[in-house]
């Protein structure tokens, strides 16, 4: 694996935010078409609700578990090589597994299909990197709310394309999925620029790319620490709710692949809104740190009064009231990117994927078996909000983490600070 000679790098354009935005919409667009109908596609190979939360938890665990395992190598990989030809080879691998599991006649196809695009996707990882690698520190947060209104905008095109495409056909949404990763394959190969330069490049050792080494790694940047705890129970929250949410609403509203799909939509509208627009405004009067504390807590929030709804409306209440949860994931990794070295920005945004990949590992653990434990209830039940109770737990404790660290930072802090004084005198 010497050179990626079929992934050459473009060098008639220099890398922008432009590039990696649309790379991110079409990307994230491709996703979401699937959300809405893949519980809905595993159930029709199960007999009840009880046995399609199970499988469906059994899919989710097989694309995290291999995810957890492939994100730090290919994160090692862009660091080698580059950014652009490991983009490549995801939007690839993502769209074989689209249209593979549209095919799929057997749960066991299914799972064997999200293990393989589990090993082959890590195109969030590297899209932050490709940001990192062209952002000033001090940007950085501003620039993945960028990226996170990107996500958002793919939030609302996918999902509501994906509720009526499998309204139609539960398969049609993979197909089309799996053309538009195409879509932004081609559109990689013959537009979007590389944004490593050879002189920042490291060379790719399987020891660095080992996840557990990855993350040892991670623990011992500084100022970074505890905030890995904050990373992986958070994602951890937010994985129990993604992957529960369609059937969350299912059993307890009756929506169908239509009604999931506007609501997701939703959450991306809200996405777009608040890291697209008002993210730059609230970074003029907060800290990131701040901005991550806040938003945190009204993420807690969020999960409690989600799992205590009783009419679909209340869901779309609290989605457009949580602005503050919205900025979250830009603020820790703006954090954590700006305590990385430029060299080593792929496999440290590799390594934050895994702790994300680890916790959607977890998540059909616990969320499967606790949907599966509420499926018999009556709906509008709020004991069917049990998954979302477990994910304001999950949140509550990482907003204390978060909470503790910071404090201990400006600590330290403030003791060097006065330190360096006494020595001065």
């Amino acid at each position: 694996m010497k050179d990626f000679k079929l992934f050459s790098p473009r060098r008639d354009r220099t890398a922008a935010m432009p590039f990696i935005m649309l790379t991110v919409l079409i990307d994230v667009a491709s996703i979401g078409l699937i959300i809405p109908v893949l519980p809905p596609l595993v159930g029709s190979f199960t007999g009840s609700q009880a046995d399609q939360a199970f499988w469906f938890g059994v899919v989710v665990f097989a694309f995290g578990l291999a995810n957890f395992f492939g994100s730090p190598v290919l994160g090692a990989l862009s660091d080698a090589y580059g950014r652009r030809p490991v983009l490549l080879l995801g939007f690839c691998g993502l769209g074989l597994t689209f249209f593979a599991t549209g095919l799929s006649t057997a749960l066991w196809m299914l799972i064997a299909v999200r293990l393989v695009g589990g090993a082959m996707q890590a195109n969030a990882a590297v899209c932050n990197a490709y940001v990192a690698d062209i952002t000033p520190p001090e940007e950085r947060t501003r620039r993945f709310g960028l990226l996170g209104a990107m996500f958002g905008a793919g939030f609302i095109i996918g999902p509501v394309m994906g509720g009526l495409l499998g309204a139609i056909s539960l398969q049609l949404p993979f197909f089309v999925a799996g053309a538009l990763a195409m879509v932004n394959w081609l559109y990689g190969y013959f537009v979007l620029p590389e944004s490593l330069p050879l002189e920042r490049r490291r060379p790719f050792h399987w020891k660095q790319a080992n996840p557990l080494t990855s993350l040892r790694r991670l623990t011992q940047l500084n100022g970074v620490g505890r905030l890995v705890a904050v990373v992986a129970l958070s994602g951890l929250a937010q994985f129990v709710m993604f992957t529960g949410w369609v059937l969350y609403t299912t059993f307890k509203f009756g929506w169908g692949p239509r009604e999931n799909g506007w609501s997701l939509a939703a959450v991306g509208l809200m996405s777009l809104i608040v890291q697209g627009f008002l993210l730059g405004r609230l970074l003029k009067r907060f800290s990131p740190r701040r901005l991550a504390v806040a938003g945190l807590f009204s993420s807690s929030v969020a999960f409690l009064l989600w799992g205590m709804a009783t009419q679909g409306w209340m869901m779309y209440a609290v989605i457009f009231l949580n602005i503050l949860g919205f900025t979250i994931t830009a603020a820790l990794q703006s954090i954590i990117s700006s305590a990385a070295g430029p060299r080593n920005q792929g496999q440290i945004m590799g390594a934050v994927n895994s702790v994300n990949s680890l916790a959607s590992v977890f998540a059909p653990l616990f969320g499967a078996p606790l949907l599966a434990m509420v499926s018999h209830l009556p709906r509008g039940d709020w004991r069917i909000g049990a998954p979302f109770y477990f994910c304001a737990a999950l949140q509550a404790a990482s907003l204390a983490l978060a909470f503790f660290h910071f404090r201990s930072e400006r600590g330290r802090g403030v003791a060097g600070a006065v330190k360096g004084s006494r020595q001065d005198g």
